[in-house]
């Protein structure tokens, strides 16, 4: 019989507040965050997580989040080159765009929410229909990652009256490749190409008047353009010296406060302020002054430099006289020209307590009155507020307040270590500063404590207690329940980078790396040493020494209690009896040093995993070595044993046993048959460290990424070759899409990847494609459904013929119908509706290009009958109108697709005109309510025997009124 297992499968990660992936999104009151492969919402006055936007199955990271003017929407750019637009209301996926080959970098709604444009590392630039859900074209031109994206609108009062004015937009984007570009999005074409910095552009935004454009750059150097309307709404023209006249010119350099790469500018949506980050903690504000306040500064300067002058004249010559009158000319002169330099003038600075990932501007609406608010996303997995006060008249130096911060419900660094209670219900997880504890059901954050650099950690026994192992040498004791450091003990002169207690309760061993093996007992004592009565906490006393030959990095008892297993930095593992510290058994053969190693429950079996990517399998009777696997593609980390339950009479000690390696894979495997169960990917970084359930129900792995997961058993059955299967089918299914994406060579050329690169078409637009698994297996339910439905129709097309023709007589019953049909009650032409209607509208175009012509010529002739029979007449001529475009070559030169052709435009354009008519009446309609309504709404006041002098009499009487004081 098959043995079989079972399946673990993820749960959601938590640990996060915001990962360094992406941008952040803050709107006064709530931010947008991304967390790995989720977002999340917090609530920052509250400190509340109010919702995680996660889509199953899908693990690629966030790397740009953008809300459309319809607040409810946002658009999330991912690492995979998807797009999904989520609800924020509902916290779902409305939509997904796949298009791009790498990650999307760059995001930007246009003002009405219907248009998306999204940048990407593959260098090109998209736009897409939000209501079609569509691709509308590629953009093709940069030769680096995108780096910022602006709609354009030309002003309406630049805008000639025979042109359509606001209807004309240009995208405006940024780059690495140091260019900056105007696209016109109604040619589809670039209409200029400005080389902006002598480095990669990392920033861009452009003011709220959409007059001035503001650049960073890598070596920290801000530049100002100017957007030229006039000749943004004429077109491109000549000038009198016969050059192309430019649309976006030089103004300025502004003056930063550091020469570190600009990552990012950002103007205020209505107050005047700008920010721009230039340093790893701190954020630049600058107070945009109008034309007036300028002015009046430059003419209290000139008024000072006068005073100043008068009381120089009266010691100074004639000669000295001419001289200064002359100087005050020039300096009136230069004060009549404004510079934009003097617009812009550094306000204060925003220090944050953290590497600052990304910043915002709080919205007006819901932001609090007065102060205006900065929005801080850190790289150290925290979120924090500043209020930037007002101008003031005073010379004070303003400073930016901090008003709220969410740092608690995760680590500042990497999860090094992680440890369960014995019962399961709590698990402690240190890193370098901070240990925290953790409610199991509900992952709620329920303690923070400050420690040391924590390298390793355990629960003492009765679960009040945490010991953790440090850098420094230390091991600290801390009181669960008081939340508080009981004692520090020196342990060791270097780092302890294991502690492990016995199976009995009585004993803890630590290994350091200053070559000891320490032993330690528990001793009871009061936490109140003068009051008998106070709860007795466990100290620990140390007893004995076992000196080493190398650095020791793991220490583990054997669960019987017999036997002591340590692992030394020369690549061995060395075996000891526990009671007498006798030599017993040398476990060699790894070639990088032991990282971490457990014991079985049974104690017969120990596993080893090493630096050098191998897990060892050895039987503790004579030290031999049972299998090497060659488990992950880097390091592996640790290793456990799955644990039994004891609460089960029956269960047996399991040889089931887990790995977690720097390749951020979590692996479970078998053994007793040395077989990999199970590899569970959802980490993003180096997977430290991994804490097994006592029960065998779960297990919990901490990383590099700051996120903690818990991979929950789950009751469904698990068989190794379905998985071995369906790994294969998995790459099988990628490697397809890829080759259909493959854009240097033609498909079916057999154009290896490592051959000359032939150079694809130049094409400076081209239509938006991208195959994915999902795209082609939509593309095979059609082809399945045309075949069913065709075979359908051609059975009962001959029954009739042979009917008609008196080969049949009339007793003979009608071919049966095809099952599916007969089970969903429908004709074959409806069926094949059904299942086109229900791919989704963002990967139909993609699917019907996987149908071979064909294919085309038979969904044509059902195309015909949903438009003669007014069936979803949109998607209809949607398909038609994509199929005509796509195929038109072979459709011209086919004369069998005339015959189909000519009823379907018949058809059609009945339906169309049709569809018009209805239209036209409902708006017709529409708009005679909207006149009722305004009309209803409109009240009018008569009032009689009152003529002009009168109403005007009782006004000013009604103003005298007011006068009158208590």
């Amino acid at each position: 019989m098959v043995q079989s297992y079972l399946k673990h499968g993820p749960t959601e990660a938590f640990g996060l507040v915001c990962s360094p992936s992406s941008n952040s999104y803050y709107d006064g009151k709530f931010a947008y965050v991304p967390a790995l492969e989720d977002v999340l919402v917090w609530d920052l006055k509250k400190g509340q997580m109010l919702a995680m936007w996660h889509e199953t199955g899908h693990r690629a990271e966030v790397t740009c989040i953008v809300r459309s003017p319809q607040k409810d929407l946002f658009a999330v750019g991912y690492a995979d080159g998807s797009i999904r637009l989520w609800s924020a209301s509902t916290s779902s996926v409305i939509a997904t765009f796949n298009g791009h080959k790498k990650a999307v970098t760059a995001l930007a709604f246009d003002k009405s929410g219907a248009r998306l444009a999204s940048g990407s590392q593959d260098t090109d630039l998209i736009l897409w229909d939000v209501v079609g859900e569509s691709g509308l074209f590629r953009l093709r031109g940069h030769r680096d990652q995108i780096t910022a994206i602006r709609f354009i609108y030309p002003s309406a009062t630049a805008a000639p009256s025979s042109s359509a004015g606001p209807s004309l937009s240009f995208l405006l984007t940024s780059s690495k490749d140091t260019f900056m570009k105007l696209w016109d999005l109604t040619t589809q074409h670039c209409i200029q190409t400005i080389v902006a910095h002598r480095s990669e552009i990392w920033s861009l935004d452009v003011d709220n008047t959409h007059e001035l454009v503001f650049t960073g750059s890598g070596e920290g150097e801000m530049k100002a353009w100017k957007i030229d309307h006039e000749a943004l709404a004429q077109g491109l023209r000549e000038t009198e010296a016969g050059e192309v006249a430019k649309l976006i010119y030089p103004v300025t350099n502004l003056p930063l406060a550091s020469h570190h790469r600009v990552s990012q500018i950002l103007f205020h949506s209505s107050r005047p302020f700008l920010a721009v980050q230039s340093q790893d903690r701190s954020v630049e504000v600058f107070r945009i002054r109008t034309e007036e306040e300028v002015r009046k500064k430059q003419a209290r300067r000139k008024r000072r430099v006068k005073e100043k002058k008068e009381q120089a004249k009266t010691k100074a010559s004639t000669k000295g006289k001419e001289q200064e009158d002359a100087k005050d000319m020039e300096a009136d002169q230069e004060d009549q020209e404004l510079q934009l330099a003097d617009l812009f003038t550094p306000y204060l600075a925003v220090r944050a307590s953290g590497k600052i990932r990304s910043f915002d501007f709080g919205d007006e609406e819901t932001s609090t009155k007065g102060a205006t608010q900065l929005f801080v996303a850190l790289s150290s997995n925290a979120l924090e507020v500043y209020n930037i006060p007002q101008p003031t008249k005073s010379k004070d130096v303003p400073e930016a307040a901090r008003v709220y911060s969410v740092d608690l419900p995760g680590h500042r660094t990497d999860v090094r270590t992680l440890c369960l209670s014995s019962d399961d219900m709590l698990l402690a997880s240190a890193s370098s500063g901070a240990l925290k504890i953790w409610n199991m059901k509900t992952t709620a954050c329920i303690r923070t404590l400050e420690c040391g650099h924590a390298i390793c950690s355990t629960f003492l026994p009765g679960d009040r207690q945490i010991a953790v192992g440090t850098k420094s040498g230390e091991i600290l004791l801390y009181d669960v329940a008081s939340s508080s450091l009981i004692e520090t003990i020196k342990a060791h002169a270097a780092t302890v980078w294991s502690i492990h207690v016995r199976a009995d309760g009585q004993a803890l061993l630590s290994g350091s790396a200053d070559k000891d093996v320490k032993f330690w007992e528990f001793e009871q004592k009061h936490s109140d040493g003068d009051n008998p009565r106070s709860a007795r906490l466990l100290t620990m006393v140390h007893v004995r020494t076992l000196k080493m030959t190398d650095d020791v990095l793991s220490v583990r008892y054997s669960p019987n209690g017999k036997l002591l297993a340590v692992s030394l930095l020369d690549s061995t593992v060395k075996v000891f009896y526990q009671d007498t510290l006798k030599f017993f058994l040398s476990l060699y053969g790894h070639k990088l040093p032991v990282l971490a190693m457990d014991i079985s429950a049974d104690s017969k079996l120990i596993v080893t995993c090493s630096a050098d990517k191998n897990v060892k399998i050895w039987g503790l009777d004579f030290g031999d070595c049972h299998r090497s696997i060659f488990a992950h593609d880097d390091s592996v980390m640790q290793v456990a044993f799955e644990k039994p339950d004891a609460r089960e009479v029956d269960a047996k000690p399991s040889h089931y046993f887990w790995t977690v390696g720097k390749d951020k894979m979590v692996k479970y495997w078998d053994g007793d048959k040395f077989e990999s169960i199970q590899k569970l990917e959802g980490h993003h970084g180096e997977v430290w460290a991994l804490a097994v359930s006592n029960a065998g129900k779960f297990v919990v792995t901490g990383s590099h990424d700051k996120s903690i997961r818990v991979w929950e058993k789950l009751d469904e059955p698990l068989f190794l070759e379905e998985e071995r299967e369906r790994e294969l089918e998995q790459l099988y299914e990628a490697g397809i899409a890829d080759t259909l994406n493959r854009t240097d060579a033609p498909i079916g050329s057999g154009a290896d990847d490592l051959g000359t690169n032939v150079p694809a078409a130049a094409a400076e637009v081209t239509a938006v494609s991208k195959q994915t698994t999902e795209t082609l297996m939509a593309g095979e339910k059609i082809m399945e459904a045309l075949d069913l439905a065709d075979g359908e129709v051609a059975a009962f097309r001959e029954y009739e013929e042979a009917k008609t023709a008196g080969g049949l007589s009339e007793q003979i019953a009608p071919p049966p119908r095809n099952p599916v049909l007969a089970a969903y009650d429908v004709e074959p032409e409806e069926y094949v509706l059904r299942v086109v209607e229900r791919i989704p509208g963002t990967a139909l175009y993609d699917a019907l290009l996987v149908l071979p012509f064909g294919k085309v010529v038979s969904l044509m002739q059902y195309l015909n009958i949903w438009a003669q029979k007014e069936w979803n007449i949109v998607l209809t001529s949607r398909i038609i109108f994509f199929l005509l475009k796509t195929h038109y070559h072979q459709v011209v030169a086919n004369r069998i697709m005339r015959t189909a052709l000519i009823p379907l435009r018949k058809h059609l354009r009945e339906s169309l005109r049709k569809q018009k008519d209805m239209i036209g009446y409902n708006l017709a309609g529409l708009r005679y309510i909207k006149r009722q309504n305004d009309a209803q709404r409109t009240a009018v006041f008569y009032e009689e025997g009152l003529d002009e002098a009168r109403v005007q009499e009782r006004i000013s009487e009604g103003k005298k009124r007011k006068r009158v004081k208590a």
